[in-house]
Formats: structure tokens, sequence, C-alpha cells
């Protein structure tokens, strides 16, 4: 079964994109490419099960086994040695990550307190956005009840065949991203 957003992206936004920029292809329009999903735990090196309790919170919310990040450097200010677990991440591809995204825009980004949409300003020179949150019970697979500690993460989504920064930002608000408006 082919996941909601790919199809809309087929058949609504690759016509509305052609036409918006004056593209003559369809392989010339932005697609998103992958979504890279990271929790840095600086906890971990006192305790590894809050790692691990953090991977599993992360495998609930993407639908995929996470992998674990090790420090590549010792830094001594922080109490981290080289080789020492400091996080883990998920990179999300083809189907899985329009799923995702799907429950990122239409669920888990209303569910935030006070929300008044995404910052647009946080594109690279690439293209990519990068979005922090600040919990991971804005997901509706995560059980509130027991979250032992609140968890931040960033999510990133790298776009391909952007000529143009403004490019990337229609490619996402198409995709229903709720970007905050200048009032």
């Amino acid at each position: 079964m082919v996941p909601r957003l790919q199809e809309r992206y087929k058949n609504e936004i690759v016509p509305e994109m052609m036409k918006k920029f004056g593209l003559t292809s369809n392989m010339a329009v932005p697609r998103i490419d992958k979504i890279v999903v990271n929790m840095g735990v600086g906890e971990a090196c006192s305790d590894i099960k809050i790692l691990e309790k953090a991977m599993d919170e992360l495998g609930m919310i993407t639908g995929q086994k996470p992998i674990m990040r090790r420090a590549k450097k010792a830094i001594s200010n922080f109490k981290i040695k080289e080789n020492n677990p400091v996080g883990c991440k998920v990179t999300l591809r083809k189907a899985k990550m329009y799923e995702f995204l799907d429950r990122l825009v239409s669920v888990s980004l209303p569910r935030i307190r006070d929300f008044r949409g995404v910052k647009p300003t946080a594109f690279d020179k690439a293209g990519n956005y990068t979005l922090g949150l600040t919990e991971q019970n804005i997901f509706p697979e995560i059980d509130t009840d027991k979250i032992t500690r609140t968890q931040g993460m960033d999510i990133t989504f790298v776009i391909k065949n952007v000529k143009k920064q403004e490019m990337a930002v229609e490619l996402l608000k198409l995709f229903g991203m709720p970007f905050q408006t200048k009032e």
C-alpha cells in the first residue's frame, strides 16, 4: 500500500511545483530524500539504561530500530570519553519516511502546547530543514505515564534538487508543514 503523502506528492505536489517554478521535467522538482531523527542523550555516560529507554521510545516513534551513536572525541568538561554512547538516530526513507512525515504534520505538531507553527528560518544552504522538538510525549505512540524523563530530538528533512531555498520552503508547505507567519 502506498502512503497517502507519497500519492499526494506524485499527483498534486509535483505538477504544482512545476507550474510555480517553471520546471519542464518532473525529475527537476525538489523531493524529500530522507528524514533523520536524532536524540542526543548526554546522561548516557553515567547510566546506559537512560540511552536504552530513549532508543526504545525512538523506535516506537519512527517504527524502525535506531542505531547507537558514540562520541568521536573525548570532552573532559562534559565527562565524555572517546567511544562512549551519547545518543541514537534513525534514518527513514521511502514509505516509512512519508508515513512518519504524515504523522508528524497531522497528529504530533498540533499536540504541542501553544503551537504557532515551526520556524521558517531553519533551512541550511543546501535547502535541508531541521526541526527541534523539546519533548517526545507529543507523539501518540509514547505512553505519557511511562516517561521517566523528557527527551528532545532533532528531525532533519534532507531535500534534493533544490536550486533556491524558496523551493524547499514551498515543498514542505505543500506537504502540510505549518510554518509561522509574520504578524
